[in-house]
């Protein structure tokens, strides 16, 4: 199928802080020809913050794009396209929820929106956590409360939770983990 499509040129739209938009000229093997938009992401990574009474963590923002706030697993941009997203999942969770933990496991790698965009977010969980002290950017407004898992769940199936990362991750944390 790669052979039916080919890239023959990629014109910046808009370089941005987050994101750059490119249009991406397409031809195909009918000889047709179209523009595709494309965003490019440099990466992120993310954390479910297990405390040991099993509890997670989350952390509750405002989120421009939907107007209103959400209720996330913590979780960041990368600080260069090269950052391994375990560091940059470190680095989140301690700036977010004021804890940080020496044991981070991989849970799962998404790719959020597969058609337009190349952003890729890993995503671990920590253990062992130990309190430390928030630290938050200056336009960064962030609360933290601690919830069960069946509490979340609840919140994802009547559309509370919505954010994609965060569904993934607490259902293959759940599968993962606790389904034993």
């Amino acid at each position: 199928m790669g052979d039916e499509i080919k890239r023959v040129g990629r014109e910046l739209i808009h370089k941005g802080a987050i994101i750059d938009v490119y249009t991406d000229h397409m031809e195909f093997s009918n000889g047709h020809h179209a523009d595709w938009d494309f965003i490019h992401h440099d990466g992120a990574a993310a954390v479910v913050p297990v405390l040991p009474d099993g509890r997670i963590l989350m952390v509750r923002q405002f989120r421009n794009a939907l107007d209103r706030e959400t209720l996330e697993i913590p979780a960041g941009k990368l600080d260069a396209s090269d950052e391994p997203g375990c560091a940059c999942a470190s680095r989140e969770l301690e700036e977010e929820t004021g804890y940080r933990s020496e044991q981070l496991e991989w849970l799962i790698t998404l790719r959020t929106t597969v058609a337009f965009c190349d952003e890729k977010i890993e995503i671990y969980v920590a253990e062992n956590l130990e309190p430390s002290r928030q630290n938050l950017d200056e336009d960064e407004f962030v609360d933290v409360k601690a919830y069960t898992l069946e509490q979340l769940k609840e919140k994802i199936y009547s559309g509370v939770i919505q954010d994609s990362k965060t569904v993934a991750a607490l259902l293959a944390y759940e599968a993962k983990y606790l389904r034993q």
